[in-house]
């Protein structure tokens, strides 16, 4: 059975976060509280609320998974791109423009048949925006902060992953200074796809590391 690791900055419990964020859980009642808040701001004048709804809808809508699709499935059908990407990730994930505020220092991890790679950032929800939009609620929930690293296996059971007992399990911890995106293993049967195709059935899971990509229906899985 393979060991599993938190490979990372898992070196003690002070590994280098610089987070300046709020590290308690994210009350219930959220949406209402930012409803209101925009509102007060919108009326003093301080926000534009035309602004704002650019904004999200660039990260629900426009970028979401997307960007982060075109670098895997880039990765997928280049070879010399892929060795770029695991290579400096910052770099080759440039190459696409994908880059910017949330996302600037970059880091590719792949999954390989031996080794399944597992991303969360335990003290608060670090996450690439650029390449895959907003987090999703549960990776901001304190519960998969802290059982991603203790029990990654029984966590990814969770979300309906079965991983190997033969197989590593490495969970990166992403921080202020480095945010990390999983390769996913290119399903057998896509042989024949083109990249546009490819990237289409990418998933942000995937990206995360909590699931893995499927063929299209018809294909061999």
């Amino acid at each position: 059975m393979a060991e599993e690791t938190d490979s990372h900055a898992h070196e003690g419990s002070g590994h280098g976060h610089d987070h300046d964020h709020d590290h308690q859980d994210v009350p219930p009642d959220i949406a209402l509280r930012v409803r209101a808040l925009e509102s007060v701001l919108v009326e003093k004048g301080m926000v534009d609320s035309a602004a704002l709804d650019e904004i999200v809808d660039t990260y629900e809508n426009r970028v979401g998974p997307r960007n982060g699709a075109e670098v895997v499935a880039r990765a997928w059908a280049d070879p010399a791109y892929r060795e770029r990407l695991l290579a400096d990730g910052t770099t080759a994930i440039g190459e696409f423009g994908h880059l910017g505020g949330q996302g600037e220092h970059m880091k590719v991890v792949e999954n390989t048949p031996e080794v399944h790679n597992l991303v969360v950032c335990t003290l608060c929800s670090c996450y690439p925006w650029p390449t895959l939009g907003l987090p999703p609620v549960w990776y901001k929930s304190a519960p998969y902060r802290a059982r991603a690293v203790i029990e990654p296996r029984e966590v990814l059971r969770e979300f309906g992953l079965d991983v190997r007992e033969d197989v590593e399990i490495r969970v990166w911890d992403s921080t202020a200074e480095i945010r990390y995106l999983v390769l996913p293993e290119r399903p057998a049967g896509t042989e024949d796809m083109t990249e546009q195709e490819l990237a289409g059935i990418v998933t942000r899971d995937s990206m995360i590391g909590v699931a893995r990509v499927e063929a299209p229906s018809g294909g061999e899985q």
